[in-house]
């Protein structure tokens, strides 16, 4: 039976003017939540007077034509999918993968097929561990839909139970457990390294959003500059700073490398946490957007591996785990993917071509 989307239309009485529109679809369409309604608004279901309206507090008035749409009931356990996974090491107890971009890790929101959770139900069958849930079973951690590389899956209850304590300590414990990223960032931080402790909790008037805010779940990310890019001679003159120690006027790194290290796990802690000293990820589309205009001080390769890229430049590159069963420590590495090692080529090449002329004009 292929289930459809019903619609239901409404006309706002006059006891609705002035009603946040959230409000005044729970008055009159009693069965479904206020909860639910919200999010079917935020997903651009709902038509005021033959427009889209996104934002549940939108005021509606008296008269107004009011059309929802509401899809059918999402199945209650995900399907498994034959889709490729990228295995790098597989047992009784744990499965270990190369996310790539693009792959949203568990079935949510407008995400209902094609997840991590499809392809690991097809690829390993009902061994996987049940305590995440129907939908995310043996997922005990996360990486954003765009946000490449290693996860560990539990495949029994006895391992996630396991895995789930290692998250959670972080290694504070004393065990040898480590997550490991490479970002690519706009600029470079004046220091080689550092540490970023501050609290994260979701942005007040964007829940999808994550935010330094005070009272926040506490989140640390310590980081290390591997390499900065495009350091000079090709930028403006208007761009170009004094660095102490060197002669004459050079400009600051356009671009860097930097290896971040967790010691928490909250939500796009990465991502916010360097957005918030003033080095966002490139790509990052919604922590880096206002240094979009900073890629025309990149080389024309450089600007073009960015833009094909699509996504921000963050790479799950490191993870060292206790194994739940023997004690052994495992420690797996994953080289950039593809787009990158381009993004890295074009970075490095371009720094060199400036090095370049540098010389020549010396």
């Amino acid at each position: 039976m292929t289930l459809t989307m019903t619609t239901r239309s409404i006309v706002a009485a006059d006891e609705d003017t002035g009603n946040r529109l959230d409000r005044v679809l729970a008055a009159h369409v009693a069965e479904l939540s206020r909860t639910r309604l919200k999010a079917l608004i935020e997903a651009g279901a709902v038509a005021v007077g033959g427009r889209t309206i996104r934002d549940p507090s939108y005021r509606v008035n008296s008269g107004v034509a009011i059309v929802l749409d509401v899809p059918p009931p999402e199945p209650a356990k995900p399907e498994p999918e034959a889709i490729p996974l990228k295995v790098v090491y597989e047992d009784d107890d744990i499965i270990v993968i190369n996310k790539p971009a693009g792959m949203v890790v568990h079935p949510a929101g407008g995400h209902q097929t094609a997840t991590l959770v499809n392809a690991l139900i097809a690829h390993c069958g009902a061994s996987l561990s049940g305590i995440g849930g129907e939908r995310r079973p043996g997922i005990v951690h996360r990486l954003d839909k765009d946000t490449t590389g290693l996860m560990v899956v539990a495949k029994n209850d006895k391992a996630h139970r396991a895995l789930a304590a290692q998250f959670a300590s972080h290694g504070r414990d004393g065990d040898e457990f480590e997550r490991g990223y490479l970002a690519f960032v706009w600029g470079v931080p004046e220091r080689p390294q550092g540490t970023i402790d501050r609290p994260i909790d979701r942005a007040p008037r964007a829940r999808d959003h994550m935010a330094i805010r005070e009272g926040g779940r506490e989140a640390i990310t310590h980081w290390q500059v591997l390499e900065r890019y495009a350091d000079g001679a090709e930028l403006p003159r208007s761009t170009r700073l004094p660095r102490a120690g060197r002669a004459g006027k050079v400009a600051e790194p356009v671009a860097g490398l930097l290896a971040c290290r967790l010691e928490t796990g909250r939500t796009h802690q990465i991502r916010v946490h360097l957005a918030s000293i003033g080095h966002p990820v490139m790509g990052d589309p919604t922590y880096g957007t206002g240094f979009r205009t900073k890629s025309a001080l990149l080389s024309t390769n450089a600007q073009a591996a960015l833009a094909d890229l699509g996504r921000q430049a963050l790479h799950a590159y490191l993870l060292s785990v206790k194994h739940p069963s023997s004690g052994e420590i495992l420690r797996f590495r994953s080289e950039l993917p593809p787009d990158l090692t381009r993004l890295h080529s074009e970075l490095v090449r371009g720094r060199s071509e400036s090095s370049q002329m540098s010389q020549d004009r010396g």
